[in-house]
């Protein structure tokens, strides 16, 4: 680092293209983006969209709308993109295979754990998925340091319907006062050794009470909430849902109930993912 720059020479990293299965439906399409940041270094940021299977390769398909939302699933301090217990990867590929999908993006960061250029990421894709795609209403969900960029993000930006976060920091989250009456769910574990949930609490605290805010913690759970897992990704997922104003239909249920993901992937695909890079932690 030279004058408060990163080391631009350390951005390359592996993305997690793991295609996953379902029995209840055709997987979405996963496509691989490089996103132009303009200002500050690095350039790009990687990310990993995730479509409905009958997209097609021109931009601005008919399926995709201003109408549509889409989802940013944002990792933590180390960056990634399969998120705490795989749960974004999970959650991407189901919500992109809905009746009435949302497209979810995993996004990784050009300079992990440094707000302002995570914020200026977050808003190089929603930009280009506005430009692109047609789709100009997002949904921000976050890990761990996750958070700082989903609340300064949303507190500047009124294309954000709503933010979710997971095991979140307080510091840098200052644009949680500035969100209501968009909803805000935040899911922490009371066992947590990385974060406190208190930092949850006080989140819930910081929120107008003229909102729409949720706390759910969880009972000696860790950072990633690998013991509650799939009911974590179930309320990120109705969240999403409730948050863009998508129903869901009889057929659908299968798919958001379905577990695509062993005990034992999760973690695996965390580490290929680059999410326990830095200072973040199952623990």
């Amino acid at each position: 680092m030279a004058d408060g720059v990163p080391d631009c020479t350390k951005l390359s990293r592996p993305l997690d293209v793991t295609p996953l299965e379902t029995d209840k439906k055709p997987i979405c399409n996963v496509k691989s983006l490089s996103i132009s940041v303009e200002d500050g270094p690095g350039g790009v940021v990687p990310g990993l969209l995730h479509l409905p299977a009958t997209f097609s390769s021109a931009p601005s398909p008919p399926s995709l709308n201003r109408q549509t939302a889409a989802v940013i699933l944002l990792s933590g301090a180390g960056g990634g993109v399969v998120g705490p217990s795989s749960i974004y990867l999970s959650m991407a590929n189901k919500l992109a295979s809905l009746s009435m999908p949302v497209p979810a993006l995993r996004l990784d960061y050009r300079f992990p754990a440094r707000n302002k250029y995570c914020v200026r990421d977050v808003q190089a894709a929603m930009d280009l998925l506005e430009t692109e795609y047609g789709l100009s209403r997002f949904v921000l969900i976050g890990w761990s340091f996750g958070s700082a960029p989903v609340f300064t993000v949303a507190g500047i930006d009124q294309r954000v319907i709503g933010c979710g976060t997971v095991a979140s920091q307080t510091a840098e989250t200052e644009g949680l006062k500035l969100l209501a009456p968009r909803p805000v769910l935040l899911l922490h574990g009371t066992g947590d050794r990385t974060l406190s949930y208190r930092c949850s609490e006080r989140l819930f605290d910081m929120y107008s009470l003229n909102g729409d805010r949720q706390l759910k913690l969880f009972e000696g759970d860790d950072h990633a909430l690998s013991k509650n897992s799939e009911e974590a990704e179930k309320m990120l997922c109705e969240f999403v849902l409730k948050c863009a104003a998508v129903g869901v239909v009889a057929e659908d249920r299968g798919i958001l109930e379905e577990k695509l993901l062993t005990e034992e992937e999760k973690i695996d695909l965390m580490k290929k993912g680059g999410d326990l890079r830095g200072e973040e932690s199952i623990e």
